[in-house]
């Protein structure tokens, strides 16, 4: 049985006549970690540090050698470091995965070759176009990987290039307008993958999605504060009927999941938007004092509800 998540099991153990014995030992073979699963990872894990030490330090090698080197060598050395890194990405000695590294660390190469460029012949490191022509550069190679941490990188890089180019290009736009925009960017990509993951069985790991949330909720947590601080009305208009949606299908979806992620960060930043509104009432020692006890209250609460809804969980099973 490939390819089988713990949301099928669970699925399996409410409407089949499997016994307790049989959904263990499916959890145990398809779902919890044994040595050999353990060995795997610390394996990627310790290729991925070695590429990602790699690639830092060639940046800090032409950071502390850039006045000594001629500009062929800075360029050529560059791309050389570039060209072997793909080539070994696509050898057929390696799996899947670790090609996917190697990929990986030759995207951040790709990015260095772009900033040593910028330096040379100054066009900037840190304009937009920059950070866009990296992520135009590596946008096949993240489509034909398909691989999270690489998904990862190039939605930042995505991120990135938005609020420079709202900080350098167009500056008549508001905070409000830049938080709007990463917020449905970030939602969209959230849902995608979700729907992705669900329709069409692609591998896509739950801490990808839960890193995906935690931005669109952090998001939606800064805009909310800063309009109701600033009183932006065009961001409050579109943002809380987007925000409650958001919030709802999150709480939805974390029960229909048995993820309780879900049931910590909006509830956290419901907390952290009622304690805005409250200081914007004011902000007199009797509010703090108010505000204090309340984010005890509903941090303690919202503990509780985690730990009722994991033995709740953990009992259907």
């Amino acid at each position: 049985m490939k390819n089988i998540h713990k949301e099928d099991i669970q699925i399996l153990s409410r409407h089949s006549n499997l016994s307790e014995k049989e959904i263990n030992t499916l959890l145990k073979d398809n779902i919890y970690s044994n040595p050999e699963a353990w060995q795997k990872f610390l394996k990627f894990f310790l290729i991925s540090l070695g590429i990602g030490f790699t690639v830092s330090g060639i940046i800090f090698f032409f950071a502390y050698n850039w006045a000594e080197l001629p500009k062929f060598a800075k360029i050529g050395v560059t791309e050389v470091l570039v060209i072997i890194t793909t080539g070994l990405a696509l050898l057929p000695k390696f799996n899947n995965t670790i090609r996917n590294i190697i990929l990986t660390g030759a995207a951040g190469l790709v990015g260095v070759l772009f900033a040593v460029f910028g330096q040379i012949y100054q066009t900037g490191a840190n304009a937009y176009d920059f950070f866009l022509a990296w992520t135009l550069f590596i946008t096949l190679w993240v489509i034909i990987s398909d691989f999270a941490p690489l998904w990862l990188l190039y939605v930042v890089l995505i991120n990135t290039t938005l609020v420079l180019y709202a900080e350098q290009v167009a500056k008549d736009w508001n905070e409000s307008i830049i938080i709007l925009l990463l917020f449905s960017l970030n939602l969209a990509i959230l849902v995608g993958s979700i729907l992705l993951f669900h329709y069409k069985k692609l591998n896509i790991p739950h801490w990808f999605t839960n890193i995906v949330s935690l931005a669109v909720v952090s998001l939606s947590t800064l805009g909310l504060c800063l309009d109701f601080t600033d009183s932006h009305k065009t961001l409050i208009l579109l943002l809380i009927p987007l925000s409650i949606i958001t919030y709802a299908s999150g709480i939805w979806y974390g029960f229909k999941t048995k993820n309780s992620f879900y049931f910590a960060i909006i509830p956290l930043s419901i907390v952290v938007i009622i304690c805005t509104l409250l200081f914007k009432t004011g902000d007199h020692e009797a509010m703090f004092l108010l505000v204090f006890f309340f984010v005890v209250v509903s941090i303690t609460l919202i503990i509780k509800n985690l730990m009722t809804l994991q033995k709740k969980w953990k009992n259907d099973k």
